[in-house]
């Protein structure tokens, strides 16, 4: 039996950078609050948790003074930097590069037409509820629209100008579904300014990270080659089930499982039967838990 990291799995580059932070804060003191889970993933949580990380909500925020508290990759609304401040609370700033920009385009197009007669819409293309998506509209005092599929494009108002933009890790097909599905209905509309007549304006901006995107195709790759597949993720990452999906779907051998303690007597019995098992995760799953699932399932050989 061959077994097989998957080379492109593990933290994204926003994860790493927000772990790093954190540790670096740890070695310095010994203790560091970070509002909401640093990363999808219970073990890595467990992991810091044990250096000193304390995992904290928007209430404990509201009650906490004269801390440090980390903010993770996913970014947060300017609300949450204004509680810290009223709090005398410092931020450590753990936000994606590739969010913080989105976030700030974002709030620049807000800004910008906020006060326009024509009531423009800013429209996300995002998962409702997910962090990232509350800290964008939060660059909108939360008038912002928040689209999860292409189809939902018949709730826009098409009479209104519309500014698109896209959570970081959604899908680029479905983005690109949605532009067009947009183009084809604002057409048929105008806007009537002094008697003039001119096309409502729509405009849309790709923000999808292509690191993470890519992951799609490399995972869907990595996976058809292998005879089983173990695919290692927390059970409360969206982006693990996204993966997950597109792995069962090119391998339909691929098991699901959040570390080496998951590993079952199906899931063994399998893979012993198997000359090539490839193990592969999410954007929030470390690399040392699936070397960890990696060196279990060689000790079952």
């Amino acid at each position: 039996m061959v077994v097989t990291i998957d080379t492109h799995s593990g933290f994204c580059a926003g994860v790493t950078g927000a772990i790093r932070r954190a540790e670096n804060e740890l070695q310095q003191t010994g203790q560091l609050y970070c509002l909401g889970d640093i990363v999808h993933n219970g073990q890595e949580v467990q992991r810091l948790e044990r250096l000193g990380l304390e995992t904290i909500d928007y209430d404990d925020l509201r009650t906490i003074h004269h801390a440090r508290v980390l903010l993770r990759a996913h970014g947060e609304p300017p609300s949450t930097y204004w509680i810290a401040r009223q709090n005398d609370n410092t931020i450590i700033d753990g936000t994606c590069p590739v969010v913080k920009r989105l976030q700030e385009r974002i709030a620049e197009t807000y800004n910008a037409h906020k006060h326009d007669e024509q009531r423009a819409q800013i429209v996300i293309f995002g998962k409702r509820g997910h962090a990232e998506v509350i800290g964008l509209q939060g660059q909108t005092n939360n008038t912002a629209i928040v689209i999860e599929k292409p189809e939902e494009a018949e709730t826009l108002d098409f009479s209104r100008p519309i500014y698109l933009f896209s959570q970081t890790t959604k899908s680029v097909e479905g983005f690109r579904q949605l532009v067009e599905r947009i183009q084809l209905k604002i057409k048929n509309y105008e806007l009537r300014i002094n008697n003039d007549k001119l096309k409502i304006p729509f405009e849309y901006y790709d923000t999808i990270c292509r690191a993470v995107a890519n992951r799609v195709e490399q995972l869907k790759q990595f996976a058809a080659e292998q005879d089983v597949v173990l695919f290692v993720g927390g059970t409360k990452s969206s982006n693990a089930a996204v993966l997950f999906g597109h792995c069962k779907e090119a391998n339909p051998q691929t098991f699901f499982l959040a570390g080496p303690d998951d590993l079952t007597e199906e899931m063994k019995a399998t893979c012993r039967q198997a000359n090539k098992v490839g193990i592969c995760g999410a954007t929030s799953t470390p690399l040392w838990l699936m070397e960890k699932v990696a060196d279990k399932v060689k000790g079952e050989n």
